[in-house]
């Protein structure tokens, strides 16, 4: 879930099995939905196999690094380096870690010992938060201890059935901390890597904004031609005989649509069967506005893209088809 986060923009997963990775990752792919509206953010996805005891420079620079339900899986002497890598190594502003409380365990039917098969160990509260405390100190960071799953009633002084740290750094790490002792070489091996579309990237904005451009003016175009029906059905004109130029009244738009036009002065124009929509018009709408930032990038964007009039100050539509099939 977390790449619906607007603000991550980059996220990355390291395992120690290959393969319930490659069976899974398909569901870190982009979906058709994420090439037709592309977020405003860059997104780049990437899986790693390898263990948490080796450092590798491709986890350096995260903000935030989460360990769920992790540590018990570790034999002790991953154990022991596990803090060195995250902590001292990767040093980032926030890690999270959860691990099953074991006073929880006699509330679940059938679980004697262990919870899973593969852990090595499960910790009461004062045996994590011990650890937890330690590492802290050890490494400048502050922590707070929090969990998920609350206990039946009657049953509130086992704990939760999760038991979650949250460590924050106390001091900003420094340029020197940073470079100090950091292996040049990798040990990861990545198995997947996907980057999201982005508005970021022209070829996606361009598209959006081609896009949002033609459906912009197809409704001001609708909204014109039926009101350029209308006034003609109202004083019993002939469509086919319409004036060579034509700039219908304001009252035919809607409010919204009214509003914008009145106030720039942009008035869409009928000439024929020739339909012709302001770019200025275009550009004020918000949506167009958001996306270009400025009218010269609308124009750069859409440049070979839109049919425009000669001058390029207006989308061009060409309704005689359209006449002929009402």
């Amino acid at each position: 879930m977390l790449k619906f986060c607007s603000c991550i923009e980059v996220l990355a997963g390291l395992d120690i099995c290959t393969s319930i990775m490659k069976e899974k990752m398909h569901r870190l792919s982009p979906l058709p939905v994420d090439y037709l509206q592309p977020a405003e953010r860059s997104l780049t996805v990437t899986l790693h196999h390898g263990s948490v005891a080796h450092k590798d420079p491709c986890m350096l620079g995260f903000d935030l690094v989460t360990c769920i339900e992790l540590i018990e899986h570790l034999e002790e002497s991953e154990l022991k380096k596990f803090p060195e890598v995250v902590f001292g190594f990767m040093a980032p502003s926030i890690v999270v870690i959860s691990t099953p409380n074991s006073e929880f365990n006699p509330l679940f039917p059938g679980v004697t010992l262990f919870r899973h098969p593969d852990h090595k160990f499960e910790w009461n509260r004062v045996q994590f938060q011990s650890w937890a405390l330690e590492t802290a100190r050890r490494y400048d960071y502050s922590v707070e201890f929090t969990g998920v799953g609350h206990p039946p009633t009657g049953m509130e002084n086992v704990g939760f059935c999760t038991q979650i740290g949250v460590f924050v750094r106390k001091h900003p790490q420094t340029s020197e901390s940073a470079q100090s002792e950091k292996p040049t070489e990798g040990v990861y091996k990545t198995v997947f890597e996907a980057v999201y579309p982005s508005l970021k990237d022209e070829k996606y904005l361009q598209n959006a904004v081609v896009s949002e451009v033609i459906f912009t003016a197809q409704i001001i175009k609708r909204s014109l031609l039926d009101c350029v029906m209308s006034e003609h059905e109202e004083y019993n004109d002939d469509p086919t005989e319409r004036k060579s130029k034509l700039q219908p009244s304001m009252n035919c738009f809607s409010d919204n649509l009214g509003k914008l036009v009145v106030e720039k002065s942009m008035e869409p124009i009928v000439n024929g069967h020739v339909v012709y929509i302001p770019l200025t018009t275009i550009f004020s709408f918000p949506k167009v506005n958001q996306l270009c930032g400025t009218f010269e990038k609308l124009r750069k964007l859409i440049a070979g893209k839109v049919t425009l009039s000669s001058d390029g100050s207006a989308v061009m539509f060409n309704t005689e088809h359209e006449n002929e099939e009402n």
